[in-house]
């Protein structure tokens, strides 16, 4: 038997992909900026915290790197639905996947923390640095630097993790895709459709965070030097 490929049929539907595409950046986007957030204080927190603070870091990190997202998921939507609080799909996507990706930058990010060596922490005391100033200039900014290439993989990597939140009807791409084909009955194009667009998205969120760190980094680089 042979299949006649009909792509013509979605076309009437690319205002719902264009839409499915935004809400999806919008999800990775918002994810991403608050996973760093949480994934850096616990990074900081399993450094150089008290004992108490690197345990619950530690079992957080393991918890959420052993279990799937799904899981994940269906945890945060249905449990805070359990405790009485109605939330919308999109919100609960985001705390599943901010919960997510936290565990996974603490990793990255303790691991550019411990590679600050020891001589440059006693430089910054010479200086005369406060501790948060040796914390932020001497230790966070240059380990995320250097761990940046890794942040912006796992990042990208959360952009096409969000399809999963497709389960709990998030309006990402995954979930238009899912309606267009049921609609169609074009199951094999709307997929491969879907499959194009989160490549294009991938080289999109990978050519912004290249640009953000050629001004950030670069230009910190620059300053560097002119002092």
């Amino acid at each position: 038997m042979t299949y006649q490929f009909d792509f013509a049929v979605l076309l009437p539907f690319w205002r719902e992909f264009a839409m499915g595409v935004w809400l999806t950046l919008q999800l990775s986007l918002v994810s991403t900026v608050l996973g760093f957030v949480l994934g850096t204080f616990c990074a900081i927190g399993r450094a150089d915290g008290p004992p108490w603070v690197k345990f619950v870091v530690a079992a957080y990190v393991e918890i959420i790197r052993n279990t799937p997202l799904l899981v994940q998921v269906f945890i945060v939507y249905f449990g805070i639905a359990t405790l009485g609080i109605h939330v919308s799909a999109n919100l609960a996507a985001v705390l599943a996947l901010v919960v997510n990706v936290g565990a996974y930058t603490s990793e990255i990010v303790r691991a550019g923390l411990e590679s600050i060596h020891k001589s440059q922490l006693e430089a910054a005391e010479c200086l005369g640095l406060s501790r948060p100033q040796t914390y932020w200039h001497v230790i966070v900014r240059p380990a995320i630097e250097r761990v940046y290439p890794a942040l912006t993989s796992q990042y990208v990597l959360l952009m096409l993790a969000s399809s999963i939140t497709s389960q709990i009807s998030a309006e990402e791409l995954t979930a238009v895709a899912n309606r267009i084909q049921s609609d169609t009955f074009r199951s094999f194009e709307t997929y491969i459709v879907v499959g194009v667009l989160y490549l294009a998205l991938s080289f999109v969120v990978r050519l912004a965070f290249w640009l953000f760190g050629l001004v950030v980094f670069v230009r910190r680089r620059k300053l560097g030097t002119a002092l």
